[in-house]
């Protein structure tokens, strides 16, 4: 039978979790892996030929906003790839754009690094940037909505 993590193992990597601003981090080594999210609060860690996992806690039902949420928002830019989005081309230049810009198709309105490559992200149709959903230097995961283009 597998050992199973120490607590301090999980904790550290929880710890790791929140430093990175990642939602999940999972490791294996041998027949254990260990997998921890971020869904509320929940940490979890899994060995094989367990019982499966708890499902999540269903959240409580929100009230309706008057704009669709930025995921299901019909304007969301949707970050392409995991990585570190970059609101300017370069440290101590300005945005590449600002809520109340007007930008065309295909202009440049971040970069999203990953694996030591800048990949410029373009504006996927014209319209008018009314939010700025991410930071600069902010951690991004694959289909954020990084900002929205009405």
């Amino acid at each position: 039978m597998a050992k199973l993590p120490s607590s301090k193992t999980i904790k550290e990597l929880a710890e790791l979790l929140s430093e990175t601003g990642l939602t999940e981090i999972e490791v294996e080594t041998g027949d254990i892996r260990i997998k921890v999210a971020r869904q509320g609060t929940a940490v979890s860690a899994v060995v094989p030929q367990a019982a499966p996992a708890p499902s999540p806690v269903e959240e409580a039902p929100q009230e309706k906003e008057a704009s669709p949420a930025p995921a299901d928002h019909p304007g969301g830019v949707k970050s392409p790839m995991v990585g570190t989005a970059y609101l300017a081309p370069e440290p101590g230049a300005a945005d590449f754009v600002k809520v109340g810009d007007t930008v065309s198709e295909g202009q440049t309105i971040l970069i999203v690094e990953a694996m030591k490559t800048m990949n410029p992200i373009g504006a996927p149709k014209a319209g008018k940037v009314t939010q700025i959903l991410v930071s600069n230097e902010q951690p991004v995961e694959f289909d954020e909505v990084l900002m929205i283009i009405e």
